[in-house]
C-alpha cells in the first residue's frame, strides 16, 4: 500500500478514497483517545460526576475524539482547536497529541513547530486551571513536564514517520526515473545502431552500384562495341552485381541478433584489400595513383582496415562521380606511433562526364561521423592548387 499524501511536497497524487486500513486506523485513533479522555476524568479533581463542569467535559471528550476521523484533510486546523481546548477541557488532550501526531507526519517543519508550542503552552495554563490534586510548585511542573515529554514524543514520532515515507517516495521516483532512462537509452540505441547500418549500406553498396552504373553507361553510348570488348564489360557488369549481392548479404548481417545462431561471417578487410579496391576502380577507366607506406601493416587491426577502407571507397566512388576524367592520388602512410593518414586528392577539371550517377550527398556526412566515432579526424575541400582533397587521420587502435 501507498504512503499517505505529504502535503507541501508535491511528491504524491492525490491517493483517492480512504482504504479499509485509513478507516481502521482513524477508529483506533478515536478509540484510544476516549480512553485517554475516559482516563483523564478519573485522575481529575472533579468529585462529583454530575456537575455541569464535568458533563461539559464528558461532551468535549467525545466530540475531539470524533473529530479525529477528519485529522488527515484537517490537521493543521483540528490542532489549532483541540489544542485551545485542552488548556480548559483535559478530556481533549489525547485527541490533542494525536491531531499533533497527524499534523508531524502529513505537514511540513513550521507548523509543527508552531503548534507543538502552543500545545506546551495548553500544558502550562490547563494545570494552572485544573490542579493536578496536588497543589505544590513541585507536582505542577512534575504534571508539565511529563505531559510536554509526550507532546515532544507524538512530534518526534510522527517526524521520524514523515521521513520515511518520503524516502520511500524518493525511492520509488528514483525507480520511476530509472526505469525512463533507461527506456530513452534503449530507444538512443536502437537509433545509432540503425544509423550505422544505414552507414554501411551506403558505404557497402554505393562503390559497387556506381561500378554498375558506369559500365551501363559505357554500354548505353556506345552499343558499337567490339565483341570481346563488349564481353568484357559484361562481365566486368556480372562480377560488380555479384560482389553487390555479397555486400547486401553482409549488411543483411547486421540486421540479425548476433547471439551465436548466425551463419554468415563478415568479411574481413585488410589493407590488401585496398589494391583490389583500386584496381575495380581502374576498370571503370578512372586513373589511379596508389602509393601505400605503412609500418607493421600485416599487424592492423581489423577495425582500422575497415576504416580506412571505407573511408578509400567512399573518396573513390565520389571522384568517379564528379571527376570522371580526372586522376585520382591516394597515400597512406604511418604505422603503430603515429596512425594511419589516408590523402585522395584529385585536380577539379573540366571534362567528359561520365553517366550521371544520383547521391543523396551524404556521403561524406557519413565518412565524418564515421572517422569521429573512430577517435579521428576527417578534412575535406578545395585546395590552393585548384584540387579537391580528402584528408583522414585514424588512430592506431591500442591491444
Amino acid at each position: 500500500m501507498p504512503p499517505a499524501r505529504l502535503d507541501g511536497d508535491g511528491t504524491e497524487d492525490d491517493p483517492g478514497p480512504r482504504s479499509a486500513r485509513d478507516w481502521a486506523v482513524d477508529v483506533l485513533c478515536v478509540v484510544v483517545s476516549l480512553l485517554i479522555g475516559a482516563f483523564t476524568l478519573v485522575v481529575s479533581p472533579i468529585d462529583d460526576p454530575f456537575t455541569p463542569i464535568w458533563t461539559i467535559s464528558v461532551v468535549i471528550g467525545v466530540l475531539a475524539s470524533l473529530s479525529l476521523l477528519a485529522r488527515r484533510e484537517l490537521a493543521v486546523t483540528l490542532t489549532l482547536v483541540l489544542g485551545v481546548l485542552s488548556s480548559v477541557f483535559m478530556t481533549a488532550g489525547g485527541a490533542t497529541v494525536i491531531a499533533l501526531f497527524t499534523t508531524a507526519v502529513h505537514r511540513r517543519a513550521k507548523p509543527v513547530v508552531l503548534l507543538t508550542a502552543l500545545a506546551i503552552a495548553s500544558t502550562l495554563l490547563q494545570y494552572k486551571t485544573q490542579s493536578p490534586g496536588d497543589d505544590s510548585i513541585a507536582a505542577y511542573w512534575i504534571a508539565v513536564i511529563i505531559d510536554s515529554l509526550l507532546v515532544v514524543l507524538a512530534v518526534g514520532w510522527g517526524m521520524a514517520v514523515r521521513a520515511r515515507r518520503q524516502l520511500v517516495l524518493s525511492l520509488a521516483e528514483r525507480a520511476r526515473r530509472a526505469e525512463t532512462e533507461q527506456e530513452l537509452r534503449v530507444g538512443q540505441a536502437r537509433m545509432r545502431e540503425r544509423e550505422r547500418i544505414a552507414r554501411e549500406m551506403h558505404d557497402a553498396l554505393a562503390h559497387r552500384l556506381s561500378l554498375l552504373s558506369m559500365h551501363a553507361g559505357a554500354l548505353e553510348f556506345r552499343p558499337d562495341l567490339p565483341a570481346e570488348e563488349l564481353g568484357r564489360v559484361a562481365g566486368v557488369i556480372r562480377a560488380t552485381a555479384h560482389q553487390s549481392l555479397v555486400d547486401l548479404r553482409e549488411v543483411i548481417y547486421l540486421l540479425r541478433e548476433t547471439d551465436g545462431g548466425g551463419d554468415l561471417p563478415l568479411t574481413r578487410v585488410t589493407l590488401d584489400d585496398l589494391t583490389t579496391l583500386v584496381e575495380e576502380t581502374r576498370q571503370t577507366g578512372t586513373t589511379v595513383l596508389f602509393q601505400a607506406r605503412v609500418e607493421a601493416a600485416e599487424e592492423t587491426p581489423a577495425s582500422l582496415c575497415g576504416n580506412v577502407y571505407r573511408v578509400m571507397q567512399e573518396g573513390l566512388t565520389n571522384a568517379r562521380k564528379h571527376a570522371p576524367a580526372a586522376t585520382v592520388h591516394v597515400e597512406l602512410s604511418g604505422g603503430p606511433e603515429s596512425g594511419l593518414t589516408l590523402e585522395l586528392r584529385n585536380p577539379l577539371l573540366a571534362g567528359p562526364q561520365a553517366a550521371k550517377v544520383p547521391g543523396a550527398g551524404y556521403g561524406l556526412a557519413g565518412l565524418t561521423e564515421r572517422v569521429t566515432l573512430a577517435g579521428g579526424r576527417l578534412e575535406h575541400g578545395r585546395t590552393v592548387s585548384d584540387d579537391y582533397r580528402v584528408r583522414v587521420w585514424l588512430p592506431w587502435p591500442s591491444e
